[in-house]
């Protein structure tokens, strides 16, 4: 085992420098794989819409193509899905990521190419790893076994050659062998559609295993977590695991978990790593330590626009290549991938920390924020202000969820929170207080609305029991995978649901 993992490690470094290349001289790897994507794309049916042929620069490819989101390439995925092909992408697209979505109950279908799967999706996780080696040399990683929570996959209803399933569903189902080799449990348990007889096999299986690494979305794995203490009677993961090292994570803001995490699997040594993959693709990985600022990856087949998200309402709003962006700004993100997705704005949103190299945070997403007053809460807003509030009162926090409490007739507004402590704050009052506190001064336009409570009033927290997320999300059959617990809303969908819940 410990050549074999010195094999891996060594082969997991020699990626190094490529990545450093691409941070040396980003704007020509970002031009190369623009003209690459054009290329490609010139004889579908799009391309020829669009003229790709005769498309030589960024401007002209603006003109030519609107900012896209789902609605807008509907029509074409459901074509897509049916089995016809070189519509968006030439090469033949068999698989659809699944989701949800965090403010839409309708499911969307994203198209994967095995372009996609390949040259972004199985790129980013072998760099996370590559990056994690380099980090630290003297690792046993690769001496036991990865634990992953995938989704579940299934035959559409459409064609029996085309497929659909949440992305680490579809990720799993299409691993080179290696990987699975590396990968436990077995794939039939992996994608068990029902989540909590999965997570009853993955403990009973994983417990016997030398399980070195963890990946996955900080949710689940926190359920399955708890689930083997509960088996084992052990008191954290190391005594059950006394190799694990490792935990390449995603999918949901890790500030909420760290503390969770920090009692589940108590050592200073643990390494963790956060990774930007969605659906549409894989944009960025942690890539220091010390920091928790994500590296914006170029070379995986996307080409990146910004749109600043104080024009995101305007009809046909200026977009700004990497070289235009600035630090500290907040900027949906604007891709065009080699899965066929041009000019598709994913609905995130992203600010960069620094420019040489490009590193940014994820701040939240266009669509998941409050806005009902003018006060412009986004979802960065609201994980420093719990963030704060947390470590002044000595709480940690499992899940929470925020809407608006609208006018009514003389009185003003407010917003109202439910949060699933994993630990209760030392005060709750105080806590309350430091939240409302913080969020003002982080975000001056909630400060100008809280100001003498003229729009808004204080706050309204519910602590409620735990388990209460899991159950809601059980309820709406929104159980694993790359299902997350919506942050913010700006109406009362989720708020009313989960009151109406606990009645």
């Amino acid at each position: 085992m410990a050549l074999l993992n010195s094999l891996f490690t060594w082969i997991m470094k020699k990626r190094i420098h490529q990545i450093e290349l691409f941070m040396k001289y980003p704007h020509d790897v970002q031009d190369e794989w623009f003209q690459s994507l054009i290329s490609a794309a010139e004889a579908t049916e799009w391309g020829k819409m669009h003229g790709y042929n005769s498309i030589y620069t960024v401007e002209e490819f603006k003109n030519r193509v609107p900012i896209q989101d789902y609605d807008d390439i509907k029509g074409y995925v459901d074509r897509m899905i049916k089995g016809e092909q070189n519509i968006l992408w030439p090469s033949d697209i068999k698989w659809f990521a699944k989701s949800s979505g965090t403010t839409s109950d309708r499911s969307k279908f994203i198209p994967v190419s095995i372009e996609a799967l390949e040259e972004c999706h199985y790129q980013g996780g072998k760099d996370m790893l590559s990056i994690y080696c380099h980090n630290q040399p003297d690792n046993k990683l690769f001496s036991g076994k990865t634990v992953v929570i995938g989704g579940s996959s299934q035959i559409n209803n459409f064609s029996p050659d085309s497929y659909y399933g949440d992305l680490s569903s579809i990720l799993i189902r299409n691993l080179p062998f290696w990987a699975e080799f590396k990968r436990t449990p077995n794939i039939e348990v992996t994608l068990n559609p029902n989540f909590e007889e999965k997570i009853e096999q993955i403990a009973q299986i994983t417990i016997k295993e030398n399980v070195t690494s963890l990946a996955g979305v900080p949710t689940w794995n926190i359920v399955m977590a708890n689930r083997i203490l509960d088996i084992t009677g052990k008191d954290n993961l190391l005594e059950v695991w006394p190799n694990l090292e490792f935990y390449g994570h995603g999918g949901v803001s890790f500030k909420p978990y760290r503390e969770q995490f920090k009692k589940l699997i108590p050592s200073d040594n643990m390494y963790y790593l956060e990774n930007y993959n969605a659906s549409e693709g894989y944009f960025g990985i942690q890539d220091q330590s010390d920091s928790e600022d994500l590296l914006l990856m170029l070379d995986y087949g996307v080409y990146y626009e910004f749109l600043p998200t104080e024009n995101l309402q305007e009809a046909h709003p200026k977009t700004l290549a990497l070289h235009e962006v600035e630090l500290g700004k907040n900027y949906a993100l604007i891709i065009s991938t080699n899965a066929g997705l041009w000019r598709y704005k994913i609905g995130d949103t992203i600010k960069f920390t620094s420019i040489a190299p490009y590193r940014f945070q994820i701040s939240g997403r266009t669509k998941q924020y409050i806005n009902t007053f003018g006060e412009e809460l986004i979802v960065d807003n609201a994980e420093m202000a719990l963030q704060e509030a947390c470590r002044q009162t000595d709480a940690s926090i499992r899940d929470y969820t925020a809407g608006p409490v609208y006018f009514k007739e003389k009185g003003v507004g407010a917003h109202e929170w439910i949060i699933e402590f994993e630990k209760s704050p030392s005060n709750f009052n105080r806590f309350c207080e430091l939240l409302d506190q913080k969020l003002r001064e982080v975000n001056s336009d909630y400060d100008a609305k809280r100001y003498k409570n003229m729009a808004l009033n204080s706050p309204i927290i519910h602590e409620v029991a735990k388990d209460t997320f899991y159950n809601w999300m059980k309820s709406r059959g929104k159980l694993g995978g790359q299902n997350k617990v919506p942050r913010l809303a700006n109406n009362r969908e989720f708020i009313d649901s989960i009151l109406e819940q606990l009645k």
